[in-house]
């Protein structure tokens, strides 16, 4: 084995480092971006090794160039898929759909309407009474005030109001069991 080394080194020092400054300059040419040219040559210096032991390796130099080359297109090609990877689709951040569907929409739509259809049937002070909390999101008190009524009054006003409207939607067959009726 020792004499493959000695003559491994023979082949090494008298045909490929003599191409090294050629090599390095034509890197810096053809690949300005590269930058430090050092681990595309020590990676062609390996490829030139495994041709010239398996006996493939008929001209040296225009092995080393071609090699040096291919590596240094690898490496822009990974560097550039790399960076493609990091940048997420913004298609895909969101692989559930949370919007609603056509038939939801419609469906909403429609108990809003007849939402909207209860609370006109209502008694005018209740009808007042139950805009203001539940469309204005204003208090008791500040219904009181506004109204010019007690706050006890504006509970109860709001409980007629929101058992009416659930009779209301009860009668055209719509099932609101479970639903919060906005109580406090």
């Amino acid at each position: 084995m020792p004499p493959l080394k000695t003559e491994q080194t023979r082949w090494f020092v008298s045909e490929v480092q003599p191409h090294e400054p050629a090599l390095r300059a034509y890197l810096q040419a053809r690949f300005p971006r590269l930058g430090d040219s050092d681990d595309v040559i020590q990676e062609t210096y390996v490829r030139a090794l495994r041709e010239w032991t398996a006996g493939q390796l008929r001209h040296t130099r225009a092995f080393l160039f071609t090699a040096a080359r291919n590596i240094a297109i690898d490496f822009f090609r990974r560097q550039c898929n790399k960076n493609l990877t990091t940048i997420p689709h913004p298609e895909a951040t969101d692989v559930v759909d949370e919007t609603p569907s056509v038939v939801e929409v419609l469906g909403r739509q429609q108990t809003l309407d007849l939402l909207a259809e209860a609370v006109r049937a209502l008694p005018d002070r209740c009808r007042q009474v139950v805009m203001l909390r539940y469309v204005k999101g204003r208090s008791y008190k500040e219904i009181a005030a506004v109204l010019g009524i007690s706050t006890e009054t504006v509970k109860t006003h709001l409980e007629r109001g929101v058992q009416r409207c659930g009779d209301y939607l009860r009668a055209l067959g719509m099932d609101n069991e479970g639903s919060d009726d906005g109580r406090e």
